[in-house]
């Protein structure tokens, strides 16, 4: 059992035979924090099965309505907290739900830029490195092609100083389809080349996919 849901178990006992409100109080914060865990770990798995779904049957790939509403009691419950680091969390989701399930950049954007203050207020480098990806994204899609190679630069910046392998290989894809768009064709393979290889070693069997469609859309663009 969740250490949190446990002692909410013992200050229940403890108000049933003492009496008063402060034990109530105490145990609603702790089931709090853990109902915003679990909330945002159930949002997650939900987000994933959809990635899961465009991959591999696009048909499939609809909405699920309970994906928003859990990332969005998550970020009430942390707020309500005062836990920062899970807000900035849990905005980002909402921000990754609009902009890749909805295709919605424009909605996407006050939530990844929410997350992105709270994460620096706290130094959270691996949600920084997140929102910058997706902000990216989001200036690649609007043809802002420099300001995207910004963001994902830095990004990858950050998910390198974390270790996080898979991560740098997801953003040197992108890096590398602005180099395609900027005419960089040479910097183009290069870049997925090192994208492949990070790819391989973390075992990131989805992005080794991404970086095969990007090197047939090179060279298909001849």
């Amino acid at each position: 059992m969740d250490e949190r849901v446990a002692r909410a178990g013992r200050l229940y006992e403890h108000a049933v035979f003492t009496g008063g409100t402060e034990a109530l109080d105490e145990a609603d914060r702790e089931l709090d924090g853990a109902e915003a865990d679990l909330v945002l770990a159930r949002g997650r798995i939900v987000h994933t099965r959809f990635l899961e779904r465009r991959d591999n049957e696009p048909e499939s790939a609809v909405e699920d309505p309970a994906e928003l509403p859990l990332f969005e009691r998550a970020a009430e419950l942390y707020r309500a907290r005062g836990d920062m680091r899970g807000e900035a969390e849990a905005l980002f989701c909402v921000g990754c739900f609009y902009q890749v399930v909805r295709r919605d950049n424009e909605r996407a954007m006050p939530a990844f830029e929410a997350s992105l203050e709270l994460a620096g207020r706290v130094g959270e480098k691996r949600t920084i490195a997140e929102v910058l990806r997706h902000l990216g994204i989001g200036a690649h899609a609007a043809g802002r092609l420099e300001e995207a190679r910004e963001r994902l630069e830095e990004s990858s910046r950050l998910r390198r100083e974390l270790g996080l392998r898979a991560g740098v290989a997801a953003n040197l894809v992108g890096l590398g389809y602005i180099a395609m768009a900027q005419g960089r064709r040479a910097d183009a393979a290069a870049i997925l080349d090192e994208a492949a290889a990070l790819a391989r070693e973390a075992n990131a069997q989805r992005i080794l996919r991404y970086v095969s469609d990007a090197r047939q859309a090179q060279a298909l663009a001849g």
